[in-house]
């Protein structure tokens, strides 16, 4: 590694979103080698690590619900995943899950690679986007739902793609931005028994404007819901929930009416659902906070290498 000031950057601690940063991470280092006409040890090196991580928390989880019988001990296994001598060699550590009895459970909490010249170490978070809020890192990367849920102002129009975001972030509530998307998308999704269209009507915001009745969201998503809609077009609505044994789309299927995230819409599809626009993409984004990485001379260098990918929602800020 260069010794280049090294620069953290907060990333979840599991799951998709992970997987998502480490596949960036793997393809930024893959196309600087190829830029500067380097061996591509290194870059493979970084690939594989990131392959490694992801095998070894997706084994995790399933040892957590219980699909799979782990080898050892969860010591054991915390040991012989953590690596502590080398570069590229990433740590974890353990937390308590949520789940009935809440096992305990092996997770993502350190890595150090080089981007683009700089060392960065690469740091699991529960709440990323609140450590960036909260001024502990620079840079980080968390799912755009959280954006919405918590600092996107509620305006009578809604927000449409991540692009927009920016825009309706009160400088004076927090000092994060959106810098861009990763790409691991799956959309919030308006979805409706066929028999509540009009016919040919679309199944779309104008549609929501002029409905009153029951919309049917999860609880959590409540505010995120109200800032891709916008309030204007949810006057005369009011947010029903499923109930906690309740699949989502089986709860639609019974209010007639709703949102919820979908890749495929086949479960929606399975209820008899028709799907309809796509509100508002839900996926993995760099942030940055902008008051910190004024202060890290290499911050900019880092968020931009990160930034670049051949498939990614561009921010104009």
């Amino acid at each position: 590694m260069t010794e280049t000031e090294a620069i953290r950057v907060a990333v979840p601690r599991k799951g998709r979103p992970l997987e998502a940063v480490l596949e960036r991470v793997a393809d930024v280092a893959a196309r600087h080698a190829a830029s500067r006409s380097e061996s591509d040890a290194d870059a493979d090196d970084v690939a594989t690590v990131a392959d490694e991580v992801i095998s070894t928390l997706r084994h995790e989880k399933a040892v957590t619900k219980g699909r799979t019988e782990p080898g050892a001990d969860v010591y054991q296994r915390l040991a012989t995943y953590s690596g502590l001598d080398d570069d590229y060699e990433p740590e974890y550590t353990l937390l308590r899950d949520d789940r009935q009895g809440m096992p305990r459970r092996i997770v993502f909490d350190s890595l150090t690679v080089d981007v683009d010249g700089v060392p960065v170490q690469f740091v699991g978070r529960e709440e990323p986007f609140r450590a960036l809020r909260t001024h502990e890192f620079a840079l980080g990367f968390d799912s755009a739902d959280l954006v919405l849920e918590e600092v996107v102002e509620l305006e009578p129009e809604g927000v449409g793609s991540i692009a927009d975001v920016n825009a309706r972030i009160d400088p004076m509530n927090t000092d994060v931005r959106v810098v861009s998307g990763l790409g691991d998308t799956v959309y919030h999704t308006l979805m409706a028994r066929p028999e509540i269209l009009p016919p040919g009507a679309d199944l779309d915001r104008e549609f929501v404007a002029g409905y009153e009745g029951d919309l049917c969201i999860s609880p959590r998503y409540e505010r995120l819901v109200e800032a891709v809609l916008g309030t204007r077009p949810l006057d005369g609505v009011s947010f029903a929930y499923p109930g906690d044994d309740r699949e989502e789309e089986a709860a639609i299927a019974d209010v007639g009416l709703g949102v919820y995230l979908t890749m495929t819409g086949s479960t929606a599809r399975d209820h008899g659902l028709v799907l309809g626009e796509h509100l508002f993409p839900s996926e993995t984004v760099l942030m940055e906070n902008v008051a910190e990485a004024e202060e890290l001379a290499a911050a900019k260098r880092v968020r931009d290498a990160l930034a670049t990918a051949a498939h990614e929602t561009e921010i104009a800020v």
